[in-house]
């Protein structure tokens, strides 16, 4: 700890991010990095607490506290804090293969974990991680670092999302020819197609990619294993198969006309605008617009926000995001006391911009859509919502939801949106390499493990656990890859 009382000394200070009315005017992320003296006043504040919760990374009453990757936190900190900034992305790149996602996308656990947050503000741990790799591909540190010998085995990787990324990453280093096969057009999953660029532009991820060709993995495009390409052929060609293909099985939500013209699911909505972008921006008209349209998104988590953020930047008449659960309170409650993960409210960019754009939070809580209304054409005309309220079982020992009859509202919507969460996988992967899946359509393992019920056949990220979050889906490629590389080698030297 470079400087003792810098948690005393220094106010905790964030990124300046663009006025809302001023970023929806495009697609471009919208914070503006700190000056360097500025950042080592930040990473100062780190106060080398003696047991770093930043790191830990366990369960505490069902939610996890702490980064999963067990990041190298105050260390990494207190390196920003002395200047020596390579040093620092060499502890940061020891546990994590892609702090460039990470740093933009992660809710940063490690921050809600953090010991100044018990009694003011947590250090700004995730905008230290940015600022970290950021200057290190700019200085150059981040070039090609192939393997110096090849183990003569074969690897595939199917799903080019986090999970799939971290696992060739892995096992690219330790010498084994990696091959990733992606049914999409770009790598990166979810990174790519389903977090718009306000979040995470995708150069960066065509920038990651980039790397790693450069270091020898090979990357198949438009590849849809189980689909167009055999499941026995890739078993037969590789020594080991590991699925990350991610839990993309989107919860339905079932009411009177749904079958009306204009409802789609979230991510089927991100992606058609981004891949659009991409390829045009937004010339070709290929995508979902929500230009001038009453737009209801339903759900209220972090796919929700996004979908509201790029229906604002579609130019949409209104919207209003609908959330069946009771809105969190803005501060700790007692029983969620520090270092939980801390349940309270967030106002998101997106629910930022539609305050700033129409006056008012676009969020309606304890309410779901009770019937979906159609015109003569069978197009959307609006919804129907209905309250919900929550009563304790005491069969169950749980807290359950019930609509009140009689609170029935009707909104004006030619768009909806469903952000319900996810399922699990879709079955035609894990059913195309016969293994097995659990009740949650997850592909099954022993607890603790990665490899399947057939031989040579490895799974990890959201198709083994469900859906969670990006941090996750890296830490389980690099315990996949480590399991992998045992199976090949008989031993392991990953971490």
């Amino acid at each position: 700890m470079g400087k003792p009382t810098g948690f005393i000394q220094y106010e905790r200070k964030n990124n300046k991010g663009s006025e809302p009315l001023e970023r929806i005017k495009n697609f471009n992320e919208f914070h503006v990095p700190m000056s360097f003296d500025e950042r080592k006043q930040q990473a100062a504040r780190c106060m080398d607490c003696g047991v770093p919760f930043c790191q830990n990374g366990k369960p505490i009453m069902g939610m996890v506290s702490g980064c999963p990757l067990n990041n190298l936190i105050p260390e990494w900190n207190d390196l920003i804090f002395t200047g020596e900034m390579d040093a620092a992305a060499h502890r940061l790149l020891l546990t994590n293969n892609f702090p460039e996602f990470t740093s933009r996308v992660c809710p940063a656990l490690c921050e809600a974990a953090c010991t100044c947050g018990l009694n003011g503000d947590a250090v700004s741990v995730k905008e230290n991680e940015n600022s970290i790799i950021e200057h290190a591909f700019e200085s150059g540190m981040m070039t090609p670092k192939p393997p110096k010998t090849r183990t003569g085995k074969k690897v595939a990787v199917v799903g080019a999302g986090p999970a799939g990324l971290a696992t060739a990453a892995q096992l690219n280093m330790r010498g084994h020819k990696v091959t990733v096969f992606e049914k999409d057009d770009r790598a990166g999953g979810l990174l790519m197609y389903g977090i718009p660029n306000m979040k995470l532009e995708k150069h960066i991820i065509d920038r990651r990619i980039k790397l790693m060709e450069q270091e020898g993995i090979e990357f198949r495009y438009n590849c849809d294993i189980g689909g167009n390409i055999s499941a026995q052929e890739i078993k037969d060609e590789y020594d080991a198969v590991v699925l990350c293909c991610g839990a993309n099985n989107p919860r339905n939500i079932e009411a009177n006309g749904r079958d009306a013209n204009g409802i789609y699911f979230a991510v089927d909505f991100l992606k058609a605008t981004t891949k659009s972008l991409l390829d045009s921006g937004l010339k070709d008209g290929n995508y979902i617009s929500a230009k001038d349209k009453d737009v209801v998104v339903i759900g209220g988590g972090d796919t929700g926000n996004d979908c509201v953020g790029t229906c604002i930047r579609h130019g949409c008449k209104s919207v209003v995001q609908l959330e069946m659960m009771p809105k969190a309170p803005d501060t700790r409650a007692e029983n969620n006391p520090w270092p939980e993960w801390p349940k309270v409210c967030k106002t998101d960019y997106g629910q930022q911009e539609a305050i700033a754009l129409y006056g008012h939070d676009p969020r309606i809580y304890k309410t779901t859509v009770k019937e979906f209304c159609k015109d003569e054409n069978g197009n959307l005309k609006g919804v129907v919502t209905i309250d919900l309220a929550f009563e304790y079982d005491k069969e169950t020992k749980r807290n359950v939801m019930r609509q009140i009859e009689g609170s029935e509202k009707f909104i004006d919507a030619q768009l909806c949106l469903i952000a319900a969460g996810f399922l699990g996988t879709k079955e035609y992967v894990p059913q195309a390499f016969g293994v097995s899946t659990n009740a949650r359509t997850n592909v099954a393992t022993e607890n603790g493990k990665y490899s399947t019920d057939v031989e040579k056949v490895f799974t990890a990220g959201d198709m083994h656990r469900g859906q969670s979050l990006v941090v996750w889906a890296i830490r389980e490629g690099r315990d996949a890859a480590r399991e992998i590389d045992q199976y090949l080698m008989g031993y392991t030297s990953l971490k």
